[in-house]
């Protein structure tokens, strides 16, 4: 079992119940997934584009990511339905816990001037969303062999009813929230 995830059982999971007075233990929210993900403008004009971010985003997460189509066509942007535009990489269970702890504990504080992440990015039903500027943060990408620096999305997917039990829960499990 991961650092986070014994932290999740015997710290935050007594803590939230004690707070929001669960009756039961399944009330409790928890991190249902993480879903990251490289959205690549580019890739409509060099499809070979893709295949970097595929490398770093396999690499950071240590699972094979699948490539996103576009849904649309949209004329402005050059973009055909069908047409590959991003990767994408959802992750559950062990991998999860172990690519938040890493997310949580060596990728942040990283980054130049980091004084904790926005508040105001929960979407209402108890979800986070996190954006990253640079993949260079994670400790597996070489600098080297980086040949564009890219950015990423960050979902974190939680079965809390509303932001402020989702809030809570993350901030007890180690997100550096910046109190604006």
């Amino acid at each position: 079992m991961t650092r986070l995830k014994e932290k999740y059982t015997n710290e935050v999971s007594p803590a939230m119940r004690q707070k929001f007075s669960y009756k039961n233990v399944m009330e409790v929210p928890k991190l249902a997934k993480v879903v990251i993900n490289i959205g690549m403008g580019e890739a409509v004009q060099n499809p070979k584009a893709l295949d970097g971010a595929v490398n770093d985003l396999q690499v950071i997460t240590g699972q094979k990511p699948v490539i996103t189509k576009a849904k649309n066509s949209i004329a402005a942007f050059k973009i055909r339905a069908g047409m590959p535009i991003g990767v994408k990489v959802t992750l559950r269970n062990e991998k999860m816990y172990e690519f938040v702890d890493k997310l949580l504990n060596i990728a942040l504080p990283r980054l130049r001037d980091f004084r904790g992440v926005p508040t105001n990015a929960f979407d209402g039903r108890g979800n986070y969303t996190l954006g990253i500027k640079e993949q260079l943060i994670f400790p597996e990408i070489e600098y080297d062999k980086v040949e564009k620096i890219r950015g990423m999305d960050i979902v974190f997917v939680t079965t809390a009813r509303t932001d402020e039990e989702a809030k809570e829960l993350l901030g007890l499990m180690g997100m550096p929230f910046a109190d604006r």
